[in-house]
């Protein structure tokens, strides 16, 4: 293991899993849609690698996107986090960053309590774990390792 490998979140399967074919990974990434997770995986376009994991928030104007390029030759998916957040105006300025996504979404509500009192009350929340660990486990049960990236894939 590399001395930056588990601040990218690269993690190797278990000893003694098949591997798999590099269609297989692909199929089995791609099957991970559906309508009770909060992400998208789909194909890339030549920039952005073999596949896409997307997921956008429109309660915290967060998108956030995982692309990932399979090596068929090291067994590995390579994979690069990226981050867009618009800004608290609401204009089309907003920060874009690259690395390891590991954060927690929230957005609060103020409401007023029978006694008067103002409380705060978390009305939406969304933890990065919750795209990247079936993500990651795809990939680790099919005998691949996950190798978290930081510039390009």
């Amino acid at each position: 293991m590399g001395l930056l490998d588990d601040y990218f979140g690269t993690r190797h399967p278990k000893a003694g899993v098949a591997r798999r074919t590099p269609l297989e990974v692909r199929s089995a990434l791609l099957a991970l849609n559906g309508p009770d997770v909060p992400f998208v995986v789909r194909d890339g376009t030549a920039k952005e690698g073999d596949l896409v994991a997307e997921c956008r928030l429109p309660a915290s104007r967060v998108r956030l996107w995982t692309r990932m390029r399979l090596d068929a030759a090291k067994h590995e998916v390579r994979a690069l986090d990226e981050q867009w957040e618009v800004s608290l105006a609401g204009r089309a300025l907003g920060q874009r960053s690259r690395g390891p996504a590991n954060a927690v979404y929230r957005v609060w509500e103020t409401t007023r309590a029978p006694d008067g009192r103002e409380h705060r009350v978390e009305t939406f929340r969304f933890e990065t774990r919750e795209m990247k660990d079936p993500l990651r486990r795809a990939v680790l049960d099919a005998g691949w390792t996950w190798r978290g990236v930081l510039l390009r894939l």
